[in-house]
């Protein structure tokens, strides 16, 4: 359910709430300002405030907008991770909050027809949202133009043939992507690679303590199961999950990385040419970020 939020709390002379004391509270920027009796702005809330129902009141929508603002992300990035096909209505209704337009916002997105095929030469930045006009974009030359098709979807960096044009016209706009997409990592098999069914290019790593290796899992967000991080990609009708091995043994004994396999419902292990661009890339990255966090040995210089 997408939950929108037409309007954002400001500190505006319209948006102080009454507390007690003759004081005013407000929100700006997530965080919760106080006016005296006066009229003036304080360097901060009041400790006797804190008690106050109005600001225990506005703490908690301050979480919530955070929790919000966060789920926003995450929804963007999974429509992103399934290059799913989207009405063009999803985005023109949500644009009004806030929090998903700061998703949403130089995000690249594309056309797509009925049957469900991205036409990527309908592509550029997400700008703009007019309902009548459609959605706004910057496309590959530069030029501003709006997209009306029905649909669109939010594709994937590994399936956008025009990554390095539309790197250089983020960079050429000062725009930043909220979400990482145009410079996210993205990696293909290798001809040898897609006979295999495990790589073992990020086997080895050295971590002191399992402890550590799993702590690393945890920060990006990869669960851990049976002593594999794990990254499950719907990509079809049919999701592969993607795991790479991290240890299983005691949580304070000395773990080393191996294989990265990819298995299907059936938790068998296919072969890389049977797994699909999305998949195979988001499960290198995976293997790579955790493997790069490894106990790396300093080497003794040639003087010592």
């Amino acid at each position: 359910m997408l939950f929108v939020v037409t309007h954002a709390p400001a500190v505006s002379p319209t948006s102080w709430i009454e507390a007690p004391k003759d004081h005013k509270l407000g929100l700006c920027d997530g965080k919760i300002v106080c006016l005296n009796a006066k009229g003036k702005q304080l360097a901060a809330v009041p400790p006797w405030m804190k008690d106050e129902p109005v600001f225990e009141q506005l703490q908690a929508l301050t979480t919530w907008l955070d929790e919000h603002a966060t789920q926003c992300l995450h929804t963007v990035e999974h429509w992103m991770l399934r290059s799913l096909i989207l009405p063009r209505e999803t985005i023109t209704q949500t644009w009004p909050d806030v929090a998903w337009r700061s998703a949403l916002e130089n995000m690249v997105i594309a056309a797509a027809d009925k049957s469900g095929k991205i036409d990527f030469d309908q592509v550029g930045l997400l700008r703009d949202v007019d309902l009548k006009r459609g959605l706004g974009i910057v496309d590959l030359d530069g030029e501003s133009k709006w997209l009306k098709s029905a649909s669109i979807a939010v594709p994937h960096p590994i399936l956008i043939k025009e990554l390095d044009d539309l790197r250089e016209l983020v960079g050429d706009l000062g725009a930043n992507q909220p979400i990482e997409q145009l410079y996210r990592p993205v990696y293909q098999p290798t001809k040898e690679q897609t006979v295999l069914t495990s790589i073992r290019d990020y086997a080895g790593g050295m971590f002191e303590q399992l402890n550590f290796a799993l702590g690393v899992c945890r920060r990006l967000g990869y669960p851990v199961r049976g002593g594999y991080a794990t990254c499950k990609v719907w990509e079809g009708n049919d999701p592969l999950e993607a795991r790479y091995y991290v240890g299983a043994e005691y949580p304070e004994a000395e773990t080393e990385t191996g294989e990265l396999i990819f298995v299907n419902k059936k938790q068998q292990a296919v072969a890389m040419r049977d797994v699909g661009p999305v998949t195979f890339s988001e499960g290198v990255r995976m293997a790579s970020a955790i493997y790069a966090k490894r106990k790396v040995e300093k080497q003794e210089s040639a003087e010592s």
